[in-house]
């Protein structure tokens, strides 16, 4: 069996573990200290002192913990307080003392700090030498401002800056070389070079691009120090100036470029630009993947924008845009050159960029021309207007110029040379077909842009919409699946609703353009391979014939009611179609959509009773002719039932009959031996399709009728009919009758104990309804996992009814 110690035995175990993991992991610690020693020693090291590690201590006494976190923080904290002190006297008590004390109190101190770190690096003690070394570096500036205020107190203070950053600069870098192993002042230097030429345009009063170029020099003087300095942290220090100070030169490049009003000025900024886009270039050369990638993207714009400013100056702003795309367009000769793949990479990316901007820009153009028909809905057939931009509406400005098709064209023109020919630079995984369907959508784009900016006749932009559309399905009919199929067909569609729209303004224009609709998605669906396009094409095409039925509906002066039963023609044909085509995908589709053209006509139809009737009678024997094939019956079959029972009652409430037993009785009987006959010929049909419409033929119109019936006869004669059907259904375990009698049954109760019940309620006192849901309440609760059984068993003996 295993021991197990007290609890005072084992906690005393657990300390003295934990006492000697602590020493070994301080041991751990002083030898990596002296390997990172050595790694930045140029000269051989000292050979390691033995490992003096501690004995662990006893349970009693807890392990001492490391004192390098505590260590730094006192370094830290008194570097911070001599450097406070060191201002204070500059500021403060530099007036006290005469010429000679200051200059032999600035001179022992800065001397002192900065030969400090070079005697605690021989002790061993680096980071109390990098705390002095950061003071030695304060004093130097301090001292810099100290002499400008007693030697030079007349001096322009920006030069004197400028002179003493650069000295300053000089200074640290011979002071971090000298002493080599001190991590702070070379990344000071890098620092303090930021500063010289700046500070020298800003004495001089520089312009704009003065300044520009004195950032470029100090970005070109970084990018050299990061290539070639030495360490990790002047490397990163300088990367970082470069980035900030070449960012700066760039914008105010770009800001000169774009409110230049002539060639000159352009030019100017153009060669900043460029002189930026150099030194990118020769920092992505030979930096990390993702930095060249980046730097390279910064070049390709800085160049796009140098030569496109040049290129844009003659042009009307308008077409600045395409100037730039041009330029855009020509960064893709990057693929020729001898760079390094991410160069490559960054300067295509800078290309896209670009295109891609152009492209937002004329995309409102295009929108305008998809969308704006959508003005047709409010004046349908007031006639055919005079050019493409009146069927736009009034409320749609038009601010484009003739720039807009050709950027959109160029940029398709673009997208069609990748695809054919993908650079090898790119792993192409979809890219290339991806690249092939941009080209046809900024070629369909630039082709409804092209109509609203030439403001094309109505005629020729209905026919030139519809005849991209034909295009379209053709080339999306064509294949099977892929990117480039369903991009054909979404601006197919598109396309086709466009137009349709815009067909919409003129009588002529409807019946040319669902008609041809009509006929192309049916050409479309037939030609296909793919189930999920055949079926897409086929509703298409059902549409657009119930398109043409309504507009031959209003062309002839028929009433809403009537052209409602032209709508059902198109139904009839989808019904028959149904039962024809192959592929059981699109039969589903076209039968479908013919039951989404019968809504439309049942909604016409609702101001006119009789026609009501007869529409729902129509589609009850086209569902029931859908109900013919086996595999429709179990819907269509339901449908049918309840579209003639809801005729039949509509009939009834049309011709005002009063007493509707009369007429329904006889049907209810002769379906009812129907339903009987089918059930003993298949014992397993549902009831509901037997008995369902034989009872509510009767009992429904029964029910709306005595509910406004005052006498009590008919209420009672309902009741009890009721009540033998809810019992006959319980016995013979059927559903339809136990459900429909019992529903019927209830509202005619509730009906005729209504009064009774507002009487009750009337005579009783306030507080009673609330006490009496209450007890209800409590008694539900206190039975209701009972209540939850017979739940269940009711649900699962309604279940096995038929």
């Amino acid at each position: 069996m295993t021991h197990v110690p007290p609890p005072a035995e084992e906690l005393a175990l657990l300390d003295h573990e934990l006492a000697r993991l602590d020493a070994r992991r301080l041991q751990l610690l002083n030898r990596r200290a002296w390997l990172v020693n050595v790694l930045r020693t140029p000269a051989g090291p000292a050979p390691f002192p033995a490992a003096a590690v501690r004995p662990a201590p006893g349970p009693s006494g807890p392990p001492a913990a490391p004192a390098h976190g505590a260590q730094n923080v006192l370094l830290v904290l008194g570097g911070l307080l001599l450097t406070v002190a060191a201002i204070a006297f500059t500021l403060f008590s530099w007036g006290e003392m005469g010429i000679a004390g200051r200059s032999a109190v600035l001179a022992a101190v800065t001397a002192g700090t900065l030969v400090a770190p070079a005697l605690l690096m021989g002790r061993r003690l680096p980071a109390t030498a990098e705390s002095v070394a950061a003071l030695a570096l304060v004093l130097t500036v301090l001292d810099a401002f100290a002499l400008h205020a007693v030697a030079a107190p007349d001096t322009d203070g920006l030069a004197f800056a400028a002179v003493a950053s650069a000295v300053l600069a000089a200074a640290w870098t011979a002071y971090g070389l000298l002493l080599g192993r001190l991590r702070v002042p070379l990344p000071s230097a890098v620092v303090a070079g930021q500063l010289p030429l700046v500070l020298t345009a800003w004495a001089a009063g520089a312009s704009a691009a003065g300044f520009g170029w004195a950032l470029a020099a100090t970005a070109a003087a970084d990018v050299a120090v990061a290539l070639w300095g030495r360490g990790t942290a002047v490397r990163i220090t300088a990367c970082a100036g470069a980035w900030l100070t070449g960012l700066t030169a760039l914008a105010l490049g770009l800001g000169l470029s774009v409110t230049s009003a002539g060639p000159v000025g352009a030019s100017g900024a153009g060669a900043l630009l460029l002189a930026g886009a150099a030194v990118a270039l020769l920092g992505a050369w030979r930096a990390p993947k993702g930095t060249a990638v980046l730097a390279g993207a910064v070049a390709g714009l800085a160049v796009v924008a140098a030569v496109g400013g040049v290129l844009r100056t003659p042009l009307p702003w308008d077409w600045a845009v395409a100037a730039y795309l041009v330029c855009g367009a020509a960064l893709t000769v990057a693929l020729r050159l001898p760079a390094p793949r991410p160069v490559i990479r960054g300067l295509l990316g800078a290309s896209a960029a670009v295109v891609a901007g152009a492209v937002l820009w004329a995309a409102p153009a295009v929108a305008a021309a998809v969308l704006g028909p959508l003005s047709v809905l409010s004046d349908i057939w007031s006639g055919a207007p005079e050019g493409f931009r009146d069927a736009l509406g009034p409320s749609t400005p038009w601010p484009w110029s003739g720039a807009a098709p050709v950027v959109l064209a160029m940029a398709a023109a673009l997208a069609a040379v990748l695809h054919v020919r993908w650079p090898r630079v790119f792993p192409e995984g979809g890219r290339r077909a991806a690249a092939g369907a941009s080209a046809s959508v900024l070629g369909w784009g630039a082709a409804l842009a092209l109509l609203a900016v030439a403001d094309a006749p109505y005629a020729v932009a209905v026919a030139v919409e519809l005849l991209l559309t034909a295009s379209l399905l053709a080339l999306a009919a064509g294949r099977r699946t892929g990117v480039l199929a369903v991009t054909w067909l979404v601006c197919a569609l598109v396309g086709a609703a466009s137009a349709g729209l815009l067909a919409l303004a003129a009588e002529p224009a409807t019946y040319a353009v669902y008609g041809s609709l009509t006929v192309l998605f049916a050409a479309g669906a037939a030609r296909s391979r793919s189930a999920a396009v055949q079926s897409l094409l086929a509703c298409g095409s059902v549409l657009s014939a119930i398109a043409v039925a309504a507009a031959a509906g209003a062309s002839l002066g028929w009433t809403a009611p009537h052209t409602a039963l032209l709508l059902l023609v198109v139904t009839a044909v989808t019904v028959f179609l149904g039962g024809r085509l192959r592929q059981p995908a699109t039969a589903l589709s076209v039968e479908l959509a013919g039951a989404f053209g019968a809504v439309p006509a049942v909604g016409l139809a609702l101001t006119d009773p009789p026609v009501l009737a007869l529409v729902l009678g129509l589609c009850g024997v086209l569902a029931s002719a859908t109900a013919l094939r086996p595999e429709r019956r179990p819907v269509a079959g339901y449908a049918a039932a309840a579209l003639f029972v809801a005729a039949a009652w509509v009939r009834l409430a049309a011709s005002g009959v009063s007493d509707p037993e009369a007429y329904t009785l006889p049907v209810s009987v002769a379906a009812f031996v129907v339903g009987h006959r089918r059930r003993r010929g298949d014992p397993a049909a549902s009831s509901w399709v037997a008995y369902g419409p034989a009872l509510s033929m009767t009992m429904v119109p029964s029910l709306v009728v005595a509910w406004a019936d005052p006498h009590w006869l008919r209420p009672l004669l309902l009741g009890i009919g009721a009540l033998v059907v809810t019992l006959v259904g319980a016995r013979g375990r059927l559903r339809a009758p136990l459900v429909l009698g019992g529903s019927v049954l209830a509202l005619d109760g509730l009906h005729e104990l209504a009064p009774h019940v507002v009487q009750v309620f009337d005579a009783l006192p306030r507080w009673a309804p609330p006490a009496l849901a209450g007890l209800l309440l409590l008694a539900v609760g206190a039975t209701y996992e009972q209540r939850l059984r017979d739940a269940r068993r009711v649900r699962e003996s309604f279940g096995r009814m038929r």
